[in-house]
This record gives C-alpha cells, sequence and structure tokens, in this order.
C-alpha cells in the first residue's frame, strides 16, 4: 500500500513538473526576447559622436527657445521639453536670461533654411572634415530633422567645441594615444576604461515642416522634439520592436506606433542621464541597457 502510494506521489510530482516546465520555459525566453530588443533599441538609439566616439548628453542646461507656430502651442512644446528632462534627469537652465542651446524652428521652408544654415552657421550642424560632408549634413530628408553640435568635454571639466582645425593631429590619451584629434591635448586620467574625456551636446537645432505633420497630435510631436532635444539617436528611420515615439514618423513600422513618450524611450533617457560619461561605448551602452531592464517592460 505504502509502495502505490509512493507511486503515485512520484507520478503527481513528475506531472506538477510537467506543467510548469513550459512557463518556466515562455518566461525565460521571454525575457531574452525583450532582453535583445532593449539592446537593439539602444544600438539604434545611442549614436556615437563622431570626434570622440562616445555617447553624448547635455552637461549645460538645455534652454529651448521655439518659433514658427501659434505662440500658445510653442509654450506647450517647451513646457513638455522641460517637464521631460527633468523626469529623466537631464539638466534644465531655468534662469530667464538663459542663452538658447535647442532651438525649433517650424517652417515651411526647412530646406532653404538649412541653406542658410550650412552658410552662415555650418558649425551647428555637427562636426565634418570637408564641404563635401557639410553639404550631405544641411539635407532636409525628414519632416522633422534635427542637427547637433558637440564638443568634448576633459577630466577637469574644460570644453573643446567638435570643429574642424587646420594642423597636424594632436594625441588626446597620452602615452597610449589611442584618441588622435585636430584639437589640442586636453586633460584625462591614466585608466583605459574610464579616461576622463566625454562628450557633451552643446547646441541641438530641429527643424519641422508643419504641412507635412498636419496629421499629428501636439502632444505626440512634443514629445517627438523633446527626446530629439535631449538624444542623440543614430536614425530617425529605425523601427524599434520596443514601442518608442520615434517610430511616429519612421516609414514602415508595424503596429500604430505610440502617441506620446513611450517607457522604453523615458527609460533609455534616464539610462542616458545616469550613465558614466567618460566609459568607453560599449560601457555606455551597456549601462543604458541595465537601467531599461531594471524596471518590468521599460518603465
Amino acid at each position: 500500500m505504502k509502495r502505490a502510494i509512493a507511486i503515485l506521489l512520484l507520478a503527481g510530482l513528475t506531472s506538477a513538473a510537467a506543467q510548469t516546465a513550459p512557463t518556466e520555459s515562455v518566461t525565460v525566453t521571454g525575457e531574452r526576447t525583450r532582453g535583445e530588443q532593449i539592446k537593439s533599441f539602444v544600438q539604434s538609439r545611442a549614436a556615437p559622436s563622431v570626434r570622440l566616439g562616445k555617447i553624448a548628453r547635455w552637461e549645460a542646461g538645455i534652454c529651448p527657445a521655439a518659433t514658427g507656430l501659434k505662440p500658445e502651442f510653442l509654450h506647450f512644446i517647451l513646457q513638455r521639453l522641460k517637464a521631460v528632462a527633468a523626469k529623466v534627469g537631464a539638466p534644465v537652465n531655468s534662469a530667464a536670461s538663459c542663452r538658447t542651446n535647442v532651438e525649433i524652428v517650424f517652417t515651411s521652408a526647412p530646406q532653404a533654411l538649412l541653406d542658410n544654415l550650412r552658410k552662415s552657421h555650418e558649425d551647428y550642424l555637427g562636426y565634418h572634415a570637408n564641404a563635401a560632408q557639410a553639404d550631405g549634413l544641411a539635407k532636409v530628408n525628414h519632416s522633422i530633422q534635427s542637427w547637433y553640435a558637440t564638443g568634448t568635454i576633459d577630466a577637469n571639466g574644460s570644453v573643446q567645441a567638435d570643429i574642424k582645425r587646420k594642423g597636424m593631429p594632436f594625441c588626446m590619451d597620452e602615452p597610449e594615444c589611442w584618441i588622435m584629434t585636430d584639437t589640442p591635448p586636453s586633460a584625462v586620467t591614466g585608466s583605459r576604461l574610464n579616461n576622463g574625456l566625454h562628450s557633451g551636446i552643446l547646441n541641438v537645432v530641429i527643424v519641422a515642416d508643419p504641412g507635412k505633420l498636419s496629421d499629428q497630435e501636439a502632444g505626440a510631436l512634443a514629445d517627438y522634439i523633446s527626446v530629439l532635444a535631449l538624444s542623440q539617436p543614430g536614425s530617425l528611420d529605425d523601427c524599434a520592436a520596443l514601442p518608442s515615439i520615434l517610430n511616429l514618423l519612421a516609414s514602415g513600422c508595424a503596429g500604430a506606433p505610440p502617441s506620446e513618450l513611450s517607457a522604453g524611450d523615458e527609460n533609455y533617457l534616464r539610462g542616458l542621464y545616469r550613465m558614466t560619461p567618460d566609459a568607453l561605448l560599449t560601457a555606455q551602452r551597456g549601462e543604458i541597457a541595465y537601467q531599461m531592464k531594471q524596471t518590468p517592460e521599460g518603465r
């Protein structure tokens, strides 16, 4: 009798294990899939700066200004941008007389605006080594598009704008000289993993064509602009597997895009402003991905 009961108990345990195994498998598979999605998200969103090869973010407080539409709509966009920045830990300059470093322009002639920028203020296009690269940067090919002026910040906090200078290149991280640049040498640390050099965003120009955005909600546009103002995405055409407000204007994305800042967007930005600024690119991307994984579904 005892032998029969033992056999029945063993059978019951085996059956229970068989029932729970698929659930565990589904959970592990889901976590792996989400981890891959987060890694891909970070890879497409976190573009390294051209000069230093690290992810740039704001070090000084943002001071945005907007023009080209009704004042109430522009005020809404600016307030939303500042609110998102405060939420994710990006610095905001709240002084009434602060110098504008985020220019948001709505215009029905975006290419004419960029042609003028190319002619008179080409450093605002972003780093370029020659005229051909500057011409390429000045092309408008999206209904909302952004241009980033970045700088290299050394261990003492000194900033060198990432612009092309004449002359022989300098070694930025003696004695290794892994990083050669056309800017003067900067103060570095002795570590190869955290050498004291990091990239900062100095200015962002965001240009939007209202004639091509008439079917978009104000809140969605404000959140889209906020992501562009606070980070430097690698592409505006990538359809991220994780929901993202940047899918809003990307062509060919499956399913309906979010109509507001997604959980993934928010936690990506939060990770960006928590990462080690002078770490190597792979480490920076890893830190951002880790931060995104800490909250279920990226929230």
